[in-house]
């Protein structure tokens, strides 16, 4: 009777997409409903004796505080980042720093090449960032790459997010990718090496072949990322500074990545350069600097300033209350165990060591919404199938670099209405549910299965 664990997740999911797309229930309440719904359901199935209590034994008060505790722990973790993220991109907009920046890749890369840059552009933040503030400074600038090029900006999107995903997947220094290579003992140096065949036919095939079967992109420019004036090319900020601000988090924090290369942890040292490294402090430099860069130094003054930050809080206030029920589903789901019954499921199935660290991995990652979560969890039931038990070594047949792709991939697939990103991607290109999951999930589920895809061909000669 354990499935009726997937099914009950499945009807809550379900239950919210009615409610928001059927009867425009708001997206925060249809996802607090869905969590109740799940929540309450586990409870009567438990309580009958059709399933096993989960994690967590769930009553009304436990569900109460899983809820509260989902739903503050990613306020917690992702509401500041995301609203000094959006302070930055409204300051980057209406200073014409935005306008700047797509002036000048235009004017050096061509019309016809502007998403080859977009597509570098978001490469390099999704190898430095947190991945949420990689896509709050990419936004601004897609849609005003998109404005001056005059094509409809989710065809800039689309590629540009998916070389951004790409990147925040599979390669370190990010905390998915450096904890896989741990668990398999993979090589750094080969990861690179394979992760940059597996991420070029993927970024081309999910940026300009997908696309082209996605129907109508032409969607309005979203409101929060649309100039309240224009500004004339005098008075904006230089290309290299409107350049500089948004690239301030990527700096900070690849430089603690390197610092930490050398510094011992415990030392006061140490403590301070993490604690400027982290994302939070990182963005919050950026802010301050667009703060003076884009309003003091151009003159507008810090009354303007102070009036784009109200703004930028007043449009993205929904989106981090949506972002914090989505974390109070997710959590719901976490608590019911789920995401171990899949694992136990899929662990005794004889196959390809690739395909089922990918299939694990979307399996969990599909239930609860975390990516590096559910790589781990699949990494923890793979690594233990393919030790060879007289050496505790990996058997020969199977390379540890392409096990963490294999299981990268599966971490970035198809997300829904449990993922705080999906809820970014909805709420600043102001898209409906339907058109969100059309776009950005296809794109995640694409960008997936053609990792998964690349790997298993190498699979066969490495």
């Amino acid at each position: 009777m354990l499935w009726l664990h997937i099914v009950i997740v499945v009807l809550g999911i379900g239950l919210m997409l009615l409610l928001n797309m059927k009867w425009n229930i708001n997206a925060m309440l249809a996802l607090l409903l869905g969590a109740l719904f799940i929540g309450f359901s586990e409870m009567a199935c438990v309580g009958i004796g059709w399933l096993p209590a989960g994690k967590i034994a769930l009553t009304p008060l436990t569900l109460l505080k899983t809820i509260q505790g989902g739903f503050g722990g990613t306020m917690g973790a992702l509401a500041l980042i995301v609203v000094f993220g959006a302070v930055i991109g409204k300051l980057m907009v209406d200073s014409g720093a935005a306008t700047q920046i797509a002036e000048t890749l235009i004017a050096k890369f061509g019309i016809g090449n502007v998403k080859i840059a977009m597509v570098l552009t978001g490469t390099v933040f999704g190898l430095a960032m947190f991945y949420e503030v990689a896509f709050i400074i990419m936004a601004p600038l897609i849609v005003a790459v998109a404005i001056e090029a005059k094509i409809p900006f989710m065809k800039i999107a689309i590629p540009a997010i998916a070389a951004t995903t790409t990147a925040h997947s599979l390669f370190v220094p990010q905390p998915g990718p450096v904890a896989l290579i741990d668990a398999y003992k993979a090589d750094t140096g080969m990861v690179y090496i394979i992760g940059m065949v597996v991420a070029i036919p993927t970024v081309i095939i999910t940026g300009w072949v997908l696309p082209r079967f996605l129907g109508n992109l032409n969607y309005a420019t979203p409101e929060i990322l649309r100039p309240d004036n224009e500004v004339a090319p005098q008075d904006r900020p230089s290309f290299g500074i409107s350049l500089f601000v948004p690239l301030i988090p990527a700096i900070i924090m690849i430089s603690a990545t390197i610092a930490n290369i050398w510094l011992q942890k415990g030392t006061a040292t140490y403590e301070w350069v993490n604690f400027f490294g982290s994302s939070l402090s990182a963005i919050s430099i950026a802010m301050v600097a667009a703060f003076y860069f884009f309003g003091i130094r151009t003159k507008h003054g810090i009354k303007w300033v102070m009036d784009m930050v109200e703004r930028a809080v007043k449009a993205i206030a929904m989106v981090v209350l949506i972002i914090g029920a989505g974390g109070a589903l997710k959590q719901t789901i976490v608590d019911t165990g789920i995401g171990d019954y899949i694992g136990s499921l899929m662990s005794g199935t004889a196959a390809n060591p690739y395909l089922m660290a990918w299939l694990i991995t979307v399996l969990i990652r599909l239930a609860t919404g975390q990516g590096v979560v559910s790589a781990m969890t699949a990494a923890g039931i793979i690594g233990a199938a393919v030790m060879d038990p007289a050496t505790g070594h990996m058997m020969a047949s199977v390379n540890p670099a392409l096990l963490v792709l294999a299981t990268a991939a599966g971490s970035n697939t198809l997300t829904h209405i449990n993922d705080a990103s999906f809820w970014l991607f909805k709420g600043y290109f102001d898209l409906s549910v339907k058109d969100t999951l059309k776009t950005w999930g296809l794109l995640e589920l694409c960008n997936s299965v053609v990792g998964l895809v690349v790997v298993l061909i190498l699979g066969l000669f490495i």
